[in-house]
């Protein structure tokens, strides 16, 4: 019954810092094993994913936007944050959270949210 649902602005200036949360509710994200990402799909491309967050805090990012991407969390609020500085239009996408936790047997759960537009323009 996890769910999750991210929030922020929908519009972002350039060279401004995007920020996302996502808000987790029917499980906590400090559960063993379970890590949480960040993925957007710009207008007309795939998915991407853009880093993600452990159960214990860790952090991992991809390569591309390492530089810029910083996600933390807020144990006590249930939420994880996406933070994307010096965005660009080339940054405009729609913004999903998602869980996921595997299994030995190579089963795996996941859990997205609904996905939220973010539109960079001055």
């Amino acid at each position: 019954q996890v769910q999750l649902q991210e929030s922020g602005p929908g519009l972002v200036k350039p060279s401004q810092t995007l920020s996302l949360t996502c808000t987790v509710s029917g499980g906590s994200i400090t559960t063993n094993y379970y890590y949480w990402s960040w993925i957007r799909q710009p207008p007309g491309k795939g998915l991407e994913w853009m880093g993600a967050i452990t159960y214990s805090g860790s952090t991992y990012y991809s390569p591309s936007l390492k530089s810029r991407t910083s996600i933390f969390r807020d144990t006590s609020k249930n939420q994880f944050t996406l933070q994307l500085s010096s965005v660009t239009p080339e940054d405009t996408a729609v913004y999903y959270c998602a869980s996921r936790t595997t299994w030995l047997s190579g089963r795996y759960l996941e859990v997205w949210g609904q996905g939220t537009l973010v539109t960079v323009s001055s």
